[in-house]
């Protein structure tokens, strides 16, 4: 159990901060104002952990070497490609009638800096779609709106509970942060 000084955690993302509250970690929020950009030839498994110290480096910046920063960032993969937040309803459809029915990646990256040091991560967990009809998908979108989710989705709402029929990894890092991973790696600190 982590029960040092209250981490920074450089994201705005309400999950991250319902993840580190049902572990019990006590944390303050710094929205980092970081470009979520990388090098286009990285390797896809690289790409979170790229990012999340982008985050966490822009946050540091405002904090003492003592401080404990945390930043994460998820990507979702299919054939090869990431698949990013959706623009609209229409692209937010596309992708999930492209994930119906499939097996995806979700990669998330963490990024812990402390004391002048840097542990860097990150977990993937893969999910399997059933086959999802396009009334389904139009109602998720709809009532929903998961505009600000890698992939379209939250595997915690309703599309979750009746469209993934199995995953094969950390359910919390499909939510946005493997936080059994982050609490042990901050007990260590």
């Amino acid at each position: 159990m982590y029960t040092g000084k209250p981490v920074i955690l450089a994201s705005q993302s309400p999950r991250r901060r319902q993840l580190l509250e049902q572990a019990g970690i006590p944390f303050q929020v710094k929205v980092s104002e970081a470009e979520e950009t990388f090098p286009e030839e990285m390797a896809i498994p690289e790409v979170p952990v790229f990012i999340a110290r982008q985050k966490a480096l822009a946050v540091k910046a405002l904090y003492t070497e003592n401080d404990v920063i945390v930043a994460a960032d998820t990507i979702v993969v299919l054939d090869g490609r990431i698949i990013g937040k959706p623009t609209d309803r229409a692209d937010a459809i596309s992708i999930l009638t492209a994930l119906s029915g499939r097996i995806h990646e979700v990669i998330t990256g963490v990024v812990i800096l402390y004391n002048g040091s840097e542990q860097a991560f990150s977990q993937t967990t893969e999910v399997h779609f059933k086959p999802l009809t396009a009334e389904q998908i139009a109602y998720y979108v709809d009532h929903y709106q998961p505009y600000d989710k890698a992939g379209a989705y939250a595997i915690q709402e309703w599309i979750g509970a009746v469209g993934i029929d199995r995953i094969n990894g950390c359910f919390y890092n499909v939510m946005g942060l493997p936080v059994s991973q982050v609490a042990e790696r901050l007990s260590r600190l």
